[in-house]
């Protein structure tokens, strides 16, 4: 059993909300967008003590039952780690955390973001890549029994090198962490890291300039054009607008968002049906659930999406756009494990004790036609 601390109170929302308008800001100065993110980090460190604290009692209890019962809590290395966490009050060297404890923090995000769960998160176990690729109706081929398949094979599989972003969360442990013990330690260092890169990624799948950088290439970068080399990736144009003027007219506008990314870049088809998303920003997200939900005859409210798209939310989409891609084709990799190091440079605190975490991750689209911008219409 291993617990999810991810009951935030509404300070660290709002102080997220604030992050995510300052960063997608093309304005922001660098200034401006540390300080959010300075905020934002602080609460979640409160958000995470309250919780931990409400919630120890209870937790004590559990576990006496939990142990009578013969349940494991944490796994037997996991156990050990937490525990010399706890008696040394934190992490005293560079440390690689359990893997099991990384593989938590990965189904973690991509259970509790919608964004990151349609994501495919590879995990390639080092720092420099070689990512492989391939597109599925090129790896496997007809041909004569004693043919050459070697060239039919080199242009259905590419191999790309990839030196990944080194993604940093700041973890903050109270000083005095023997009163909530290894099992608790493990949930309040995963929860931090977990929430810290949910931000981070869900930010530069969709925003991300690029390595230029030091960040993926978000969905709404263009591949095509030059690359700028102070500012990396430029957005894209609008690839159109949608009306929802009515019924008939948007179908045919969802149509043809299907129909613009059922086509590669390089001119081949593809199909698509079942894995077009639609990310959008939440305040926005109400006006296009309110095109598509009906009152069935039991009086029951159906929310459906035309043609079985997704609609994902998300703070880090621009207010009056959607953003439509096919969920398959963006390529997410991470590797060197997450790392923990005591940061002693500054922001000391009187009453914690601060340690970096480290990994690597890097995500770009397969092609320019993978994602596709739409306005939406200006609505009251």
């Amino acid at each position: 059993m291993t617990m999810k601390l991810t009951n935030h109170t509404d300070a660290y929302e709002n102080a997220k909300l604030n992050y995510a308008n300052v960063s997608k800001n093309e304005e922001s100065t660098p200034e401006q967008i540390e300080s959010a993110w300075s905020n934002m980090q602080d609460a979640l460190v409160n958000s995470l003590t309250t919780q931990v604290t409400n919630n120890v009692a209870t937790q004590n209890l559990d576990q006496t039952i939990l142990s009578n019962r013969g349940a494991n809590i944490l796994t037997a290395a996991e156990q050990k780690f937490f525990n010399a966490v706890v008696q040394s009050d934190g992490f005293t060297s560079d440390v690689i955390l359990p893997e099991t404890t990384v593989e938590r923090i990965y189904d973690d995000l991509t259970t509790d973001h919608p964004l990151l769960s349609v994501i495919n998160f590879q995990n390639l176990g080092t720092i420099t890549l070689t990512a492989i690729t391939s597109e599925y109706e090129g790896a496997a081929v007809w041909g004569p029994i004693f043919g050459d398949i070697k060239g039919q094979l080199n242009a259905a599989f590419s191999q790309e090198n990839i030196a990944q972003s080194k993604l940093t969360a700041f973890v903050v442990l109270p000083k005095d962490l023997a009163k909530f013990g290894p099992t608790w330690v493990e949930a309040y260092v995963r929860a931090q890291i977990t929430e810290t890169y949910a931000v981070a990624l869900e930010s530069a799948v969709i925003n991300g300039a690029g390595p230029i950088k030091h960040e993926p290439i978000g969905l709404v970068r263009d591949l095509v054009v030059a690359v700028d080399p102070t500012n990396g990736h430029a957005k894209k144009a609008v690839a159109g607008a949608l009306t929802l003027a009515d019924s008939k007219a948007t179908v045919r506008e969802f149509a043809n968002i299907g129909k613009f990314l059922s086509e590669k870049a390089n001119g081949k088809k593809l199909n698509v049906s079942g894995k077009v998303a639609l990310i959008i920003n939440p305040s926005d997200a109400w006006d296009l659930k309110a095109e598509f939900t009906t009152q069935n005859s039991l009086g029951v409210y159906i929310t459906a999406m035309p043609f079985n798209f997704t609609l994902i939310e998300s703070v880090f989409a621009t207010v009056g756009e959607v953003i439509a891609f096919v969920t398959d084709r963006y390529d997410a990799y991470r590797g060197g494990g997450v790392e923990v190091t005591e940061y002693k440079e500054t922001l000391a605190m009187e009453d914690c004790n601060l340690h970096i975490a480290k990994t690597f991750a890097f995500g770009k689209p397969r092609d320019n036609k993978v994602a596709a911008i739409y306005t939406l219409p200006v609505t009251p």
